[in-house]
């Protein structure tokens, strides 16, 4: 996986299970009826590790119930989706100057930023956070998204407990990069949490209490057991601050975490989405879907079918590779995965993104087979492919659909299937000898994701994520052109342009539909925003 643009705690998976999505505010009629203050109360079925900035992401539930105890340079702001996507200054008074060769980036420290302690926020509490990343006994999984930060590579190694890159003058804090990463903003807003400068560096992670200047702080933590946040009453910042305090039980049977936010018991759970799955036929139907406590919105992810273009049946065989997008039933291919999984699309930046175009360019209700036959004809070659894919239930009612589709245009499928970590290592090795492969990947926070997935260029490199082997010499050069373009409107619009053109002109792989995220709340809950999991930031009681 490359972590500089599939980011946020995302992974870039073979699996249909995929996180990130938004719906924004109080709903219509609500209004009157919500309130300020309160507690309140989620319960997380497991996964999670540590309260540490520096160290937390290796659980599910540290990204969600962390999240408004994080404060950065910038942030994500707490709105719906695409809004929800746009980087926004946090701490900082604005969006950094960045110098002309892209590589220095300068910010201003807001002045009524605090913690949550009254302690005033300075650049050293920046200088801090990076080098508490960096110290070689934390390990911390932030180093892959800043190891172009100059001197990242000399404190990993043991040579210097200082970072050359990052510098601090007051409230002025500046950070060199060796090269130039245009999408180093989004970087920030991921993985950056201002820390006290004087928080040790620890592999066993920080303590509570531990001040942030985010709307609320950790004030207990209880390992395998309870985290508890506070407001902080120091906050004066743009994020909202509605609820007095979020208690977290970690632990519990997924089977019953939901049952307790459906008696009232609990306000939100934090589980398995399968688990969920399984119950979202009788939650809408109890409750209806995005009107009270049930809620269903699209995740910014994929799902898909990478088209290996290094073998020899779809290697200089566009039209090919058309044809079976053209042959592709993508609303049976969605349906197999139950009630609320997805919608259909026949493209790979999802519908949320900033600089989606809806480019209607395969059919999404039922395939076209006479255009997919005219396409093949002549072109099937050896008449055979090879799919890899995993061995859940809804991957080979899967598989079975797909061979269906392709032995109508005259092509024969062999299945194989293996476990999600083989499936990934398989797909992720030049040679290997599959011609379609089962891919899906979530969690997208910049559009750049589409040069890690099609840009040649990553070939052979550690982490590739061109499981298509796609390799052109056009493709690159504006790929990389895209990714140059600092992060905003234009960036998003040109790789807008270039998910229209890659879909329907080279066809690397077929994408089928796009994943939903579900979320069920208890009664009193309002302000319902789902970013990726339900933003607790936002969240207010009725």
């Amino acid at each position: 996986m490359n972590r500089r643009r599939v980011l946020a705690g995302a992974a870039v998976t073979a699996t249909g299970v995929l996180l990130a999505a938004s719906m924004g505010g109080a709903r219509a009629g609500e209004a009157r009826a919500l309130k300020e203050g309160g507690t309140f109360r989620v319960i997380a079925a497991g996964g999670f590790f540590t309260i540490d900035p520096a160290l937390a992401g290796g659980g599910p539930a540290e990204g969600a119930v962390l999240r408004p105890a994080c404060a950065g340079l910038l942030a994500f702001p707490d709105k719906s989706l695409p809004a929800g996507l746009r980087v926004e200054p946090d701490l900082a008074e604005a969006q950094p100057v960045v110098s002309k060769d892209g590589k220095t980036y300068t910010f201003r420290i807001r002045k009524d930023a605090r913690f949550s302690d009254g302690t005033p926020v300075t650049a050293r509490n920046f200088v801090r956070a990076f080098e508490r990343i960096f110290d070689p006994s934390m390990n911390s999984s932030a180093q892959a998204f800043f190891d172009i930060i100059v001197g990242a590579t000399e404190m990993l190694d043991g040579k210097t407990k200082t970072l050359a890159g990052v510098s601090a003058a007051g409230r002025t804090f500046t950070v060199k990069l060796t090269r130039r990463v245009a999408e180093f903003p989004v970087l920030l807003a991921s993985g950056l949490c201002a820390v006290p400068v004087n928080l040790k560096v620890s592999p066993d992670g920080a303590t509570a209490p531990l001040p942030s200047p985010a709307p609320y702080y950790v004030s207990e933590y209880v390992p395998d057991e309870r985290v508890v946040l506070e407001r902080n009453r120091y906050y004066k910042g743009p994020r909202p601050q509605h609820v007095d305090r979020f208690t977290v039980d970690i632990g519990g049977d997924p089977a019953t975490v939901f049952n307790q936010v459906l008696s009232g018991e609990k306000d939100y759970a934090l589980g398995p989405p399968q688990y969920f799955a399984q119950l979202a036929k009788d939650v809408g139907r109890r409750f209806g879907v995005n009107k009270s406590q049930f809620f269903v919105v699209p995740h910014p992810g994929v799902r898909s079918f990478m088209l290996n273009t290094s073998r020899p049946l779809f290697k200089e065989n566009v039209r090919l590779r058309q044809a079976i997008n053209f042959a592709i039933d993508r609303r049976a291919l969605t349906r197999e995965l139950g009630s609320y999984a997805g919608s259909v699309s026949d493209q790979f930046m999802p519908p949320n993104m900033p600089g989606y175009r809806d480019a209607r360019i395969y059919p999404l209700d039922r395939p076209d087979l006479r255009k997919a036959r005219t396409l093949a004809s002549g072109r099937k070659r050896s008449g055979r492919a090879v799919l890899y894919t995993l061995s859940f239930p809804a991957d080979r009612a899967q598989a079975q659909i797909l061979r269906r589709n392709l032995a109508e245009i005259g092509i024969a499928l062999e299945i194989k299937e293996f476990p999600l970590q083989v499936l990934f290592d398989k797909l992720s090795t030049p040679g290997e000898p599959f011609d379609i492969g089962r891919v899906s990947w979530g969690g997208l926070v910049d559009p750049g994701f589409l040069a890690d997935l099609f840009n040649g260029r990553n070939i052979g490199r550690p982490g590739s994520s061109n499981w298509s082997y796609f390799n052109s010499a056009k493709y690159n050069r504006l790929l990389d052109r895209a990714l140059s373009l600092p992060v905003g409107p234009a960036r998003s619009d040109a790789f807008g342009e270039l998910d229209v053109q890659i879909s329907r002109d080279a066809a690397p792989a077929i994408a089928y539909g796009v994943p939903n995220q579900l979320t069920l709340v208890s009664r009193r809950t309002g302000c319902v925003v789902v970013n990726p999991d339900l933003d607790l930031t936002a969240v207010c009681l009725k």
